[in-house]
């Protein structure tokens, strides 16, 4: 198996290398694996880290968001013919270990897409008030396409050929965690969840989803699902 490990960075210089570093040398069921940081549009020294470190490096001119940042991901990932790919946050808010268990279900093809999800066991140290926000968009995601999960917004996933290829990420912004799960309704694929861990630091509480942007994400939502394919 040929996988892709994703990682959309946006001013990370601080961890990125960091996260890198602690990448497991090999996977079982993996013959050969490639590092893709895509740096989209940081302002920082995220992308000379990245030009020092052992992966394929993408760059966006401007910031465009995790959307446009996965999305550009994905699309090298499908021209490149990866059996599998693992979307990671550059953020030191993933144990490495933890990408084992995300792509065992797409070795073993019991899935097209898992789903890290951090409170499945309640692993780690997350605070309450982030608890709260992904059950809010847990619920959003549910209402608008049907899926249900108990992490939408996890940064941890994996993803078969089969979802590769037939997945189409038109978000630029945030709202792409909940998108993802419009993809697994739209094209009929099998979803699993599987339990991870969430280390969370001051760093790390800096980035990634806030409550308060839930209502834009809700409205550009919206807009895909009734106006999308």
């Amino acid at each position: 198996m040929k996988l892709a490990i994703l990682i959309p960075a946006y001013n990370e210089e601080k961890t990125l290398g960091r996260v890198i570093k602690t990448l497991p040398k090999k996977f079982k069921g993996v013959e050969k694996y490639e590092i893709i940081v895509v740096n989209d549009g940081s302002f920082d020294d995220t992308e000379k880290v990245a030009k020092n470190l052992p992966v394929t490096l993408l760059s966006h001119w401007l910031n465009r968001g995790l959307g446009g940042a996965l999305g550009t991901g994905f699309a090298y990932a499908k021209k490149n013919d990866f059996d599998c790919l693992v979307t990671f946050d550059a953020d030191c808010q993933h144990h490495p270990d933890d990408i084992q268990s995300v792509i065992d279900p797409i070795i073993k093809k019991q899935a097209d897409m898992v789903v890290g999800s951090r409170l499945r066991e309640k692993k780690g140290n997350m605070p309450w008030y982030r608890q709260i926000g992904i059950l809010g968009m847990n619920m959003i995601t549910y209402l608008l396409f049907w899926v249900w999960t108990t992490d939408s917004q996890s940064g941890l996933r994996a993803f078969s050929r089969n979802s590769i290829e037939k997945m189409e990420i038109k978000s630029q912004k945030m709202e792409v965690s909940s998108e993802f799960f419009h993809e697994v309704q739209y094209n009929n694929l099998v979803l699993k969840e599987v339990p991870i861990r969430s280390i969370y630091t001051d760093y790390s509480l800096t980035k990634g989803q806030k409550n308060i942007n839930a209502f834009k994400i809700l409205g550009r939502l919206m807009y895909r699902r009734f106006f999308g394919k």
